[in-house]
């Protein structure tokens, strides 16, 4: 195993994984480079499922892999990296998927001149459709280079000051939960006016995603675009009057809002 063509994921939960797959689906690594750790418990019975190196030793995997992705869940961040920080090189670069832990929590226990970046991407990263914000001690780099060419193969990504991360993790990783239900929901709209649940899916899917597109291919703003659906005393205008008496705008902001709260500690 070639250590500069190699990546190790410690911790292979769904992000972890997600990120396994949309690296394999970009063409970027074959499966036989991605190492990915997981507590014993939870290992495959066959260590090489879908291509991938199953393993529990965190500490080895760094050893053999140039970059690490640490996708840990918050809780457990501190005892893992004491058990990974010893295995770090000055050749290494370090990618953080931790909620809520600064990069310079990472450099005190690391103690080495390396590439550090916090990361926030969402589960569609699996598909290369992620959206992800990054933020990095060394965003001139040309590891931090290679980090982003990463996640721009996984979707689009956007350089952010770290004081933004954790309104990056409500707003596009938590995010994509919110758009979901909006999805079911106006689903569920459809099956009640007489389309079959599959068929109702479909048409708010799709129509979901080329409403995004409008905007991430034209760059227009979306009353621009609503403006050019709706008609006097038209039936579109009546129905989005209709959801925002009964406070659809508020209840999407109250509820970024209130993960972002959550996140920062600020809802106890």
């Amino acid at each position: 195993m070639d250590f500069n063509e190699t990546i190790a994921i410690i911790g292979g939960g769904n992000i972890g994984m997600s990120i396994a797959q949309g690296l394999v689906n970009a063409g970027k690594y074959k499966p036989e480079q991605i190492i990915i750790t997981r507590k014993k418990s939870d290992l495959p019975k066959d260590r090489r499922e879908g291509g991938f190196v199953f393993q529990e030793d965190n500490a080895d995997a760094v050893s053999k892999a140039r970059i690490v992705v640490f996708s840990v869940v918050p809780h457990i961040y501190e005892s893992i990296l004491n058990g990974i920080k010893d295995a770090f090189t000055e050749k290494h670069t370090l990618i953080t998927i931790v909620t809520g832990v600064e990069i310079a929590k990472f450099q005190e226990k690391i103690k080495k001149d390396i590439c550090i970046a916090r990361a926030m991407p969402n589960t569609a990263i699996k598909i290369r459709q992620s959206m992800t914000c990054i933020a990095t001690n060394k965003p001139d780099s040309p590891q931090f280079a290679e980090v982003t060419d990463i996640f721009n193969m996984l979707g689009k990504t956007l350089l952010i000051d770290e004081e933004l991360m954790l309104s990056a993790t409500a707003l596009g990783s938590c995010g994509i939960a919110y758009f979901l239900r909006a999805i079911r929901a106006a689903s569920q709209g459809g099956i009640q006016i007489g389309f079959h649940a599959e068929e109702a899916q479909l048409i708010a899917a799709q129509t979901a995603k080329g409403a995004a597109d409008l905007l991430l291919q034209l760059h227009s703003h979306p009353e621009d675009e609503i403006d050019k659906v709706t008609t006097p005393q038209g039936i579109t205008i009546a129905g989005l009057n209709e959801m925002e008496h009964n406070g659809l705008s508020s209840a999407l902001i109250k509820g970024i809002v209130k993960s972002y709260d959550k996140a920062a500690n600020k809802d106890e």
